[in-house]
């Protein structure tokens, strides 16, 4: 491969990345410990790396099986350093519902431990479609 070719190839990477990280969405995580059952799937166990949606994103269901890519970006309280550097995908299979749901992504606590110190409790997130 020529240098002006591995040099176009490297700038297309680089916009790809910006404009993934431009397009992604911010809300907040907190994590969950039950599973089973889900509003989605039931009694079916749908592994550990999974989220339930708060009702904007839930849409009466339609999120159901929807991957999104979650990357924590800061603390929402006194915990130092609460975030992981990476980040975890998801899959919606729950609901989390208003009143009671204190976040954008209630991700399951393995989930969570990927991006963030459970300690934190609650973390500012940034998240995509996958």
């Amino acid at each position: 491969m020529t240098l002006s070719m591995k040099a176009v190839l490297v700038m297309g990477l680089a916009i790809l990345s910006l404009f993934s990280v431009a397009s992604a969405i911010s809300g907040t995580a907190t994590f969950y410990t039950v599973y089973v059952p889900s509003a989605c799937y039931g009694f079916q166990d749908q592994g550990t790396m999974i989220a339930a949606a708060s009702d904007p994103i839930y849409n009466n269901g339609a999120a159901c099986g929807r991957m999104y890519r979650v990357r924590c970006t800061g603390g929402t309280n006194s915990v130092p350093n609460p975030c992981k550097a990476g980040t975890v995908t998801v899959k919606v299979v729950d609901r989390c519902p208003s009143p009671g749901c204190r976040a954008t992504l209630d991700l399951s606590r393995e989930a969570f431990s990927r991006i963030a110190n459970p300690d934190a409790g609650k973390v500012n997130i940034d998240y995509v479609p996958v």
